[in-house]
């Protein structure tokens, strides 16, 4: 039996702090952070001759160790079978699109283990145990995946995205896949890009697989169309899917923007989460009825909060430069933020105009009934505000009830300034930071012997 030499690759979460719903349209860009907090896929696989066509385990030891097996063949256009009936549309997406890409007749090795880990930030840790190593802490669950809250950090898209990589290295026989070739890394993100937006049923911008790619960007989506207009797949030609997507991967433009950025310095970005999570593709449905039902008032709506978007991102940008080009001046001006003193004309600008994108989406909210900007948000929101270091806040993406973003300065110590008032008793600050990669490779031989805490 021949073996394939473990690799191991992860992918940031994120928070689209700037741009929420825009981000949906080609004409508008986003300010995308990736975070600290990752997915990450482990693989291995072997030559093996007793079994026909190729066998995949996909398992996720700490929810319940929950697994899916697959049974995959070129007969049948490649759709994986999953031999227990379970079904998981985000991984048999990867599996489908991985395999229709490369098309392989006769899979050298074609017993595939994938096992998936993620960190802490990405779901609720109630009821959870802490098992780790020198190198690795996750918590372990004793309920199903779907059973936990998510936190909106962008699971989904950093599974797709460390899954694709993770079949990739194999389909491409383990000796050639390399993640810092921009051309590899464009593969495996338009081929999770399709895997995405099909699992999630195509309503999704792909800023989350941008990112978890890329890292932290400036964004501007593709058309949807180009991903709409592949074809179904037809088991009596089914090159003709393979043809479409060869073509959509490697050849077309598909026009879309990811420009890396960063936050200035002695600026982040913390995650509250308020422990509940919200269903993105029904807050989307939901504003998109509305945008299309109020037109053209709704479109002047989103074009001021465009504006006000740009005024942002701008403002970030032009702090960054100042940072670089008067580093005294921007020293002087952040220790006035921390010494809660916010009279610098910049800082000014950029939470004036955070707080009018607030006050755009709670008047779409009113309008639409999407809790774009739930009352409890509004009001924690409002309490964040008032410490001493904040300089504005959204509930970012799509809103809800999903963690909520706050900009500040390095020094805030935003657990330590909340602790004990009742304004913050729903919310658990998390401890996640700002992330500027974005897929990356990890050392497979990290996540062995994972013990509890409670053992060590």
């Amino acid at each position: 039996m021949v073996e394939l030499e473990p690799r191991a690759f992860s992918a940031p979460g994120k928070a689209l702090l700037i741009g929420g719903y825009l981000v949906l349209n080609p004409q508008y860009k986003a300010f995308v952070l990736a975070l600290s907090a990752r997915m990450h896929a482990v693989v291995k696989a072997s030559s093996r001759s007793d079994i026909s066509g190729v066998y995949l385990n996909v398992k996720s030891s700490q929810f319940n160790n929950n697994q899916w097996n697959y049974k995959v063949s070129r007969d049948n256009g490649y759709v994986p079978l999953e031999i227990n009936d379970l079904t998981n549309p985000f991984v048999e997406q990867v599996v489908f699109n991985a395999f229709n890409y490369f098309a392989p007749e006769n899979l050298k090795f074609n017993y595939i283990e994938i096992e998936i880990f993620s960190d802490p930030a990405y779901h609720s840790s109630e009821g959870s145990k802490r098992k780790v190593n020198q190198f690795k802490s996750f918590n372990f669950h004793e309920k199903d995946i779907d059973e936990v809250n998510k936190t909106g950090l962008g699971s989904s898209a950093g599974l797709v995205t460390v899954l694709t990589t993770a079949l990739c290295y194999v389909l491409m026989n383990g000796n050639s896949l390399d993640i810092s070739n921009p051309n590899h890394l464009k593969m495996i993100h338009n081929l999770a890009q399709v895997a995405h937006c099909q699992a999630q049923g195509k309503i999704g911008s792909g800023f989350d697989v941008a990112a978890a790619t890329y890292g932290s960007i400036i964004y501007q989506r593709f058309e949807p169309a180009i991903i709409a207009d592949l074809p179904v797949m037809d088991i009596k030609d089914i090159n003709k899917y393979h043809v479409a997507l060869k073509t959509l991967i490697d050849n077309l433009d598909w026009n879309i923007t990811c420009e890396p950025v960063k936050l200035p310095p002695r600026l982040k970005v913390i995650m509250g989460d308020v422990h509940s999570g919200s269903k993105t593709v029904k807050l989307v449905s939901t504003v998109q009825k509305w945008y299309a039902e109020n037109l053209p008032r709704s479109h002047e709506i989103y074009e001021e909060i465009n504006f006000n978007n740009t005024v942002a991102v701008n403002t970030l940008i032009k702090l960054y430069h100042i940072s670089e080009e008067r580093p005294d001046y921007y020293n002087k001006m952040i220790d006035g933020l921390n010494n809660d003193k916010n009279d610098d004309p910049d800082i000014k600008v950029l939470a004036e105009s955070i707080e009018m994108i607030r006050e755009l989406f709670r008047t779409i909210t009113q309008e639409s009934g999407a809790a774009i900007e739930p009352l409890e948000q509004t009001e924690l929101l409002n309490a964040c505000l008032g410490l001493r270091g904040v300089i504005g806040g959204v509930v970012p993406g799509a809103g809800g009830h999903d963690a909520i973003s706050l900009v500040m300065t390095e020094e805030t110590n935003i657990k330590k300034i909340t602790a004990g008032n009742p304004s913050f008793k729903n919310v658990t600050w998390m401890d996640v930071t700002q992330e500027q990669v974005g897929l990356k490779e990890e050392n497979a031989e990290y996540y062995k012997d994972l013990e509890s805490d409670e053992d060590r």
